[in-house]
């Protein structure tokens, strides 16, 4: 079992099922419940993923995102101080950007083993707390 932190672009991928990438996403997931891993992502993501459907008062999306991090092998973690700390520390060394440096954040708070995302900039980095910071084709699913 691994605790595996998804950038909030996956989720966008396998909720509109994108022609590029909801195939390899929807794969993913299937992967991690067999394996019974935990599905992690930040409340700053949630939010993220709730932009649209809000602004387009589609209610039954809303309703479904706000399902979907209800599950019981979804964690969804907090920014509070903790993570406040570890984003000042990223941001100041990496120079990602706020969005990005709040995912990471998050992560890293919650000991993460992997953090997947299709951001090719933070494929490959070195962020403390989080074990493997890899793209959607890593070979581990």
């Amino acid at each position: 079992m691994s605790r595996i932190y998804w950038d909030t672009m996956l989720f966008v991928y396998w909720l509109e099922d994108n022609a590029q990438f909801g195939g390899r996403v929807a794969q993913i997931l299937l992967s991690m419940q067999e394996r019974e891993d935990v599905l992690l992502t930040s409340a700053f993501g949630v939010g993220e993923l709730l932009v649209a459907p809000t602004k387009a008062e589609d209610l039954a999306l809303t309703s479904r995102i706000e399902e979907i991090f209800k599950a019981p092998f979804v964690e969804v973690i907090p920014f509070d101080l903790a993570a406040a700390v570890r984003y000042a520390e990223i941001r100041a060394k990496y120079r990602f950007s706020p969005a990005d440096a709040v995912h990471l954040a998050c992560a890293a708070q919650a000991k993460a083993d992997l953090f997947l995302t299709n951001d090719k900039k933070l494929i490959g980095k070195h962020v403390p707390g989080i074990q493997f910071v890899a793209g959607l084709d890593v070979n581990l699913f």
